[in-house]
């Protein structure tokens, strides 16, 4: 099944050297998730929403500072292979190329729509996250800042013990402690009152007390939930509506207990028939002393030294710090395996990819001699179940 028809035509395109208030400007529409960049009419990549919020510019600052060069692709491409492409760039939103032109682009809603209706054989329960990280409703936004980043999220549900109170998002604290920047001009006093209205040096001084505020200031106290039991369409389809990109899990008392994201639905495209596993790697653009295959190789070899555990899905995070060591930045790797033994998880950090990746397998290869497992097993489907799965890529 390829994107043919899932292709939109109707895009926001800039030039690199756009600043970045007319952005802005753009984005002040909901419906609109990423631009496409050129440089002289050649397309040099996008810029998202979520990038736009994170990362702080000067309204007059160039677009080119904003960049994601994310992978292009052709409306023949198979949907398994644009849904790898998005979980690995970390973007919703691609390219579609016809030679060098610029054809249109194709996003993750929008894929995800049109292949929604094959859910329904599958439950929640077979994509999402049960190692659930939240935060109190006490913590500061600074902390929160803190837990989105070292967890490489963008939402984090607020809960008080076991009760769900909110959940609050990278964009929610970003708008919040930014908002109308523009507003303050800089050290401009009113001769009538004798006060000043501020500028970028108290805007300054204004973010740095808003981020000692308690984040239930800025959560959102209406939480779009779901079950593990719940057919993933069903769920899929209120993510859709709501505009959501996650629902939060709950158990049969209303306590959290995991989180389904639209990346997991987007992951859950790319296993393969038959159950074979898959090696979702985010961050793959770091891999510049080693390949994608040397990576799979690595979890092959964890499976045939532990012949008693079946490797079901790898998922790898690689997020890259400013530090470097003699031109080689230093690499968070996050290794997390879903085995039928278990869930293990593991990260450290090295100079490189490659050194980071092998620091994290020797992390988790001694926990899983320890059988220090984190979250439950999963079933290893049979034949049958992945037929019905899958079976609609089969046949077209």
């Amino acid at each position: 099944m390829n994107i043919a028809d899932m292709i939109s035509s109707e895009f926001t395109r800039f030039d690199v050297d756009t600043p970045v208030s007319k952005l802005s400007g753009a984005f002040d529409d909901p419906t609109l998730k990423a631009v496409i960049v050129t440089d002289d009419g050649e397309y040099e990549g996008v810029v998202t929403r979520r990038q736009l919020t994170s990362s702080h510019r000067e309204p007059n600052a160039k677009i080119r500072s904003l960049v994601w060069h994310v992978p292009t692709v052709e409306r023949t491409e198979d949907v398994r292979e644009v849904a790898r492409l998005m979980v690995g760039s970390d973007s919703k939103v691609l390219p579609v190329v016809e030679g060098s032109d610029l054809e249109g682009v194709i996003a993750a809603d929008d894929l995800l729509e049109a292949v929604k209706p094959n859910f329904g054989v599958i439950e929640v329960r077979h994509v999402y996250s049960d190692d659930l990280v939240t935060v109190d409703p006490e913590e500061t936004l600074g902390d929160v800042l803190h837990v989105l980043r070292e967890n490489s999220i963008t939402h984090v549900p607020v809960v008080d013990g076991d009760d769900l109170r909110g959940i609050v998002s990278l964009h929610d604290i970003m708008g919040f402690v930014t908002r109308p920047e523009e507003k303050s001009t800089g050290g401009e006093g009113d001769f009538q009152t004798g006060r000043s209205h501020g500028g970028f040096g108290a805007r300054e001084g204004e973010r740095a007390k808003m981020l000692d505020l308690p984040v239930r200031d800025v959560m959102t106290d209406t939480v779009s939930t779901t079950t593990r039991t719940t057919p993933l369409d069903e769920a899929l389809d209120e993510m859709l509506e709501m505009d959501a990109s996650s629902l939060v899990v709950v158990d049969g008392s209303g306590a959290p207990t995991g989180i389904v994201t639209k990346t997991d639905v987007l992951q859950s495209l790319t296993w393969e028939v038959g159950g074979n596993r898959s090696v979702n790697l985010n961050g793959v653009d770091l891999l510049e002393d080693m390949s994608y295959e040397e990576v799979v190789d690595m979890v092959d070899d964890l499976e045939r030294k532990y012949r008693k555990m079946n490797v079901l899905e790898a998922k790898i995070h690689l997020h890259e710090h400013d530090e470097t060591l003699r031109g080689t930045p230093l690499v968070l790797a996050r290794i997390r395996l879903y085995t039928d033994k278990g869930t293990f998880i593991a990260s450290d950090e090295g100079y490189g990819a490659r050194h980071a990746i092998n620091l994290a397998y020797n992390a988790i290869e001694r926990k899983i001699l320890k059988g220090k497992t984190y979250g439950e097993s999963k079933k290893h489907p049979d034949e049958e179940y992945w037929e019905k799965i899958h079976g609609w890529y089969l046949s077209g």
